[in-house]
């Protein structure tokens, strides 16, 4: 059998081996076959499948909506315009959101940082990033 071990594949990956397992048990990636001994053989398909979704990870895709991409990817022959439509446009209202999200934090962030230093010692309370934190992100 010809393959590359766990260990190659996430030194080929970028990964740690336990991701190649955890992509395994989500079933990210398909069950590979195994040595008599029992180690994993994994193809250079599956190192780019990895590669794959760890870009589509650290551009915020959940891993849910990874593996329907990777569906996509591996069985379409054509582009779904309207499930990708319907993808896109709901991707598109969660990054907003995000977006919104993090502006107010920078916001709060800046409050923290552009605020004089004095000799009193503030309670936490007084702090906008602690008070913010503790109840939830609710304002």
């Amino acid at each position: 059998m010809n393959g590359l071990t766990i260990s190659q594949a996430a030194k080929e990956a970028g990964v740690h081996i336990e991701t190649i397992r955890y992509y395994e048990r989500r079933g990210l990636l398909p069950t590979p076959p195994r040595t008599n001994s029992g180690y994993r053989l994994l193809s250079l398909e599956t190192v780019y499948d990895i590669r794959f979704i760890k870009r589509a990870q650290e551009l915020g895709f959940t891993l849910e909506e990874i593996k329907k991409l990777l569906s996509i990817y591996k069985t379409e022959d054509y582009f779904p315009i309207k499930e990708m439509h319907e993808f896109a446009t709901d991707k598109i209202r969660q990054i907003d959101e995000k977006i919104e999200q993090l502006n107010k934090f920078k916001s709060m962030l800046e409050l923290v940082a552009h605020r004089p230093f004095s000799d009193r010692t503030p309670t936490k309370d007084e702090c906008p990033l602690i008070k913010n934190l503790s109840n939830g992100g609710k304002d």
